[in-house]
């Protein structure tokens, strides 16, 4: 099973994201050693999709563990979708960056390491031992909720409302959050991850 590109477009399109040029060529924000005062003070991060590598490092290591083990073109799935998600979201972009920083920060304290460079299985534990796969996704919620809705029904969402997830349990095109593997993927057909009903953004 391989997700595209397109597929993360029809995700996003699925969850009521309009998707922008820098989504489309693909943004990070690496250091720019040629930077000057003026580039720095001209720039405003909130409005722009760039990402950090160590974020989007985060998100696919989660991914890898929620998603079925068969799934090829994940790192560039949800780059993409990520992507479209947080661009002109900064309030939606800041949540995720919270969220994932306590989750690594989690990992760090745990295992003594990033949670990206955690053996898979000790990333689903860690997960199941913060207790994510029973939490209510809450963006306003204890760290728990927010990994939840930031993290794990972001990702499942985008899997699940694209068409070659949708493909997996029968529903191409789906409409809102569809379920999923196993306790991580209980949210009702009705909600998209904001607990909103199908075509909303989550805010």
């Amino acid at each position: 099973m391989e997700l595209t590109r397109r597929d993360a477009l029809a995700a996003l399109s699925a969850a009521g994201a309009t998707v922008g040029a820098g989504v489309l060529v693909g943004r990070l924000d690496p250091p720019r050693a040629d930077a000057g005062a003026a580039d720095a003070q001209d720039s405003n991060p909130r409005d722009s999709p760039d990402l950090s590598a160590d974020l989007l490092d985060l998100l696919d290591a989660a991914a890898e563990v929620v998603y079925p083990d068969d799934v090829e073109g994940r790192r560039a799935f949800v780059e993409t979708y990520v992507l479209g998600r947080v661009e002109n979201r900064p309030a939606y972009r800041d949540g995720l960056h919270e969220a994932a920083a306590q989750l690594d920060a989690t990992a760090r304290d745990w295992h003594g390491t990033a949670y990206a460079d955690l053996e898979p299985d000790t990333r689903d534990q860690l997960l199941r031992d913060l207790g994510v796969e029973t939490a209510d996704p809450d963006p306003e919620g204890p760290i728990t909720d927010r990994i939840r809705f930031y993290v794990v029904n972001d990702l499942l969402f985008a899997f699940y409302s694209s068409p070659t997830g949708g493909r997996l349990v029968g529903i191409e095109n789906p409409i809102g959050h569809p379920g999923g593997i196993e306790s991580y993927q209980r949210a009702s057909m009705e909600e998209t991850p904001g607990g909103t009903t199908s075509g909303g953004d989550g805010e």
